[in-house]
Parts: structure tokens; sequence; C-alpha cells
């Protein structure tokens, strides 16, 4: 109740101050009233025209030009050259070359021009004459021109991803990415490690031959050796015979074959 009757106050108050004060009227004396006359102005005077001139005679009808006369049919004719367009200064020609003047262009040419090279430009640059292979110890230095947050940001990366070599039955060996220790469907498949048997002949230089003949040279061992040396994963010694491995396979069909005869 209270606040209605403050805000009814408030309202009162506020149309108190803002109502329009009422205005008396002073009558003025006449002597100091003021008159105003509109005097009306006069018409102003035709000013008088000068007199007509006369007009300039009208112009003569110029001569008709007379036809020409049709040439005769054993008249002799002349016909004019047709004049050439104007020559606009060239400072280039076609091929992008200076157009020199007459005196420049006459003079004799060198012997020898230097050309620029044609087509690929690279193949005159030598920026990188020793050519730089990685080699396995690479994962041990850090990379060139590294900075202190590149290199945290590599560390924490190779502490949380590792790889693993994970075996499967049937002789399958996969290498799989790993998260913290946990292993990751990113799994491959790496290559299989090089033969050991790389006692090829093939790859071996020759030896060098006696000059007694063939007297103290070294007896070549037998295929069964050979054979053996191949199955072992040994080099093959001097004298083997290049196809030992297709001769092992059949030596392994053959015994096959008999065990299988003598089983019967």
């Amino acid at each position: 109740m209270v606040v209605v009757l403050l805000h009814v106050l408030f309202v009162v108050a506020i149309w108190y101050g803002m109502r329009p004060r009422p205005t008396t009227l002073v009558a003025s004396p006449p002597e100091e009233a003021l008159q105003i006359r509109f005097i009306a102005r006069a018409p102003a005077a035709v000013a008088e025209l000068p007199p007509a001139q006369a007009l300039p005679p009208p112009p003569k009808p110029h001569p008709q030009p007379r036809p020409p006369e049709p040439v005769a049919k054993d008249a002799m004719t002349l016909q004019l050259p047709t004049p050439k367009p104007a020559m606009t200064a060239r400072l280039y020609d076609e091929q992008g070359q200076p157009l020199l003047p007459a005196a420049a262009a006459s003079a004799p040419v060198p012997g020898y021009v230097q050309n620029l090279p044609q087509g690929d430009t690279r193949v005159m640059q030598h920026s990188d004459p020793i050519k730089y292979k990685a080699t396995r110890f690479e994962h041990y230095f850090p990379p060139p021109g590294e900075s202190a947050g590149e290199a945290v940001v590599r560390h924490v990366t190779d502490a949380v991803l590792k790889s693993k070599d994970v075996n499967l039955p049937g002789g399958v060996h996969l290498k799989c990415m790993t998260v913290l220790g946990i292993p990751t469907p990113n799994c491959i498949n790496p290559p299989a490690p090089p033969s050991a048997k790389d006692g090829d002949e093939r790859l071996s230089m020759a030896p060098t031959k006696p000059l007694d003949g063939e007297a103290h040279a070294p007896k070549s061992p037998s295929e069964e050796a050979c054979i053996a040396m191949y199955r072992a994963g040994k080099p093959l010694e001097w004298g083997c015979p290049v196809d030992t491995p297709n001769r092992s396979v059949d030596a392994e069909l053959r015994e096959r074959a008999a065990s299988a005869a003598r089983a019967h």
C-alpha cells in the first residue's frame, strides 16, 4: 500500500512540475505598433526594338559537276600504284631481338657466338654434387635445423609410438605399431631377410690361373658335398655347380620318391 501511495505522490509531483504556466498578455500602446505598407511596382517601360535589318541574299546554287566521259575502247589507261601503309617504329622483331640500324646490322658477325642453354636449365646446376644416402644410424641423430620444440615433439612421439613384432601361426611375422604399449591394427608384413647363401661363384672373381697349369689346381668338391653345404646354409666352395640349388631340390625329390617306394 505504501508503494502505491508513493507512486501516486510521484505522479502528482511530476504533473505539477511539468504543467504549463499561465501567461498574461500585456497591451502595447498604439504609438509603438509597427506598420507595414506594400507599394505596387510601376510597370517597366517597353524597350524599343531596333530597326529591322535587311536579310542577306540567298547563296547562289553551285553548278552540278559534269559526269565523266566514258573511256574510249582503244584509249591508253594508267594505273597508279597502291600506296604502302605507313611504317611504325619497332624496337624488337618477332623473336624478341633488338632491331639494329643498318650500320650496326652490317657489322661482321663474330666467329663464335655463345648461345644460352636450351631445354632443361637445371642440367647446368651443380648445387648438390655429393649425393647423401641415409644409413641405418639415421634415427640416432636429430634432423638438421631442428628447433627445441620440434625435438621435444619428436622425443614424445618416439616414446609413445613404437613397433612390436607379432608372430602368428603358419610362420607369419607382422610388425605392428603400438601406442603406450597397446597394439594397434596398423600392422605390416616386412620383407623376408636376404638369403644367407651368398657364396654363388657368379658373384666372385675367378681365381688366378696358376703358371704350372692344372698340376696344383684345387680339386672341385663333389655334387653331394655341394648340396650338403647348400642345405646347411654355408657359402659354396669354388668348383660347385652354379645350379646347386636346383640340384638340391631334385635330390630331395628323389629321396622322397625312394622313401615312399620303400614304405610300400
